[in-house]
């Protein structure tokens, strides 16, 4: 893998990760390191971990020994977690650094409570958010369309016992193939 791609900087400092099972996993260490500013991360997460286990924190279903490259071009097993479990253990740590990450945390989480209050909430901030990244209001539009067909399609499937992934996709291209679909044209994706 590329190194480049390896590497997220924060503050000027590198968190190495990796890509497994599909999604990113992060080097606890190197979180730790650039939020407690610790010359002793490694010590640190030791007690960390302590901590977090007496709070039931799983860690054996959480924490991955992942091979990540170091300092000295080597690659070693290191403690790693998904983006989800990196920002429980953002929350664990006391530092002025982290503060953001768990004010975010909590204004996304109350954002999510309140779409369940109030699901338009959530579709409208996914419009706002295709709008953030350069989609017309007509693309918009289609897509949420799209995804509500999509959902009432996979929905009936789903009554109909459709359960695995490959049944899915096997319905979905007989589903395209069938009919005469045209689609994202601004990527180059058409079927007829």
């Amino acid at each position: 893998m590329d190194t480049e791609k390896a590497l997220v900087v924060f503050q000027g400092k590198s968190i190495r990760r990796t890509w497994f099972n599909d999604e990113w996993w992060f080097s606890v260490v190197d979180i730790i390191s650039v939020l407690t500013e610790s010359g002793r991360a490694r010590k640190y997460w030791s007690d960390l971990k302590k901590r977090l286990t007496e709070e039931g924190f799983e860690l054996s279903a959480k924490i991955g020994q992942l091979k990540l490259v170091s300092s000295d071009s080597k690659s070693y097993l290191t403690d790693c977690v998904n983006t989800k479990n990196a920002f429980r253990v953002i929350q664990s740590i006391p530092s002025k650094k982290a503060e953001p990450f768990k004010q975010w945390l909590a204004e996304v989480g109350y954002q999510r409570v309140q779409e369940i209050e109030n699901p338009e909430l959530a579709q409208k901030r996914m419009k706002e958010l295709y709008k953030a990244k350069g989609y017309s209001e007509d693309w918009i539009e289609k897509r949420v369309r799209g995804i509500a067909v999509r959902d009432e399609l996979t929905g009936e499937w789903d009554k109909r016992g459709i359960k695995t992934k490959k049944e899915y996709a096997i319905l979905t291209a007989e589903t395209l193939k069938n009919q005469k679909i045209f689609c994202a044209p601004e990527i180059g994706l058409q079927i007829s």
